[in-house]
């Protein structure tokens, strides 16, 4: 949970890397539970075939139905998928409390110009990875 551009669908990704898992990502805008059955078949799949591990981003999570978030419980539960739901709103009106008793929540916050400042004088005086290079 975070304000727009505090980094959920960016932590995302680097969770997928790190976890060296497909990263199958979903706009509850956008999707419906055919898009949520498709990605958990696909998901499940993938294990089955390959041993393979699951991150299924859900953005704007609080916008799925009941009915949209109850299709995911059973794969939350089984491991079929490890799931990350990003929201702008306060998970406990958003997402339904069956779902959210199986996930940790992390809110996440915006920085100020003078920490976005200091972290690229970091980044640019970095002589392994940074322009100092």
């Amino acid at each position: 949970m975070g304000p727009p551009g505090s980094g959920k669908t960016t932590l995302a990704r680097l969770l997928g890397e790190t976890l060296k898992a497909e990263l199958v990502a979903i706009s509850a805008v956008e999707a419906g539970v055919k898009d949520v059955r498709e990605a958990v078949a696909k998901a499940a799949e993938r294990r089955d075939q390959f041993g393979s591990r699951t991150l299924l981003f859900i953005d704007e999570i609080h916008r799925f139905s009941k009915t949209q978030q109850d299709a995911l419980l059973p794969h939350v539960e089984s491991g079929t998928v490890t799931m990350i739901g990003a929201t702008t709103e306060n998970p406990s009106f958003g997402v339904v409390a069956a779902l959210l008793s199986r996930c940790r929540v992390v809110r996440l916050e915006s920085l100020a110009d003078s920490e976005l400042a200091m972290l690229a004088q970091r980044a640019l005086a970095d002589r392994d990875r940074g322009s100092a290079r």
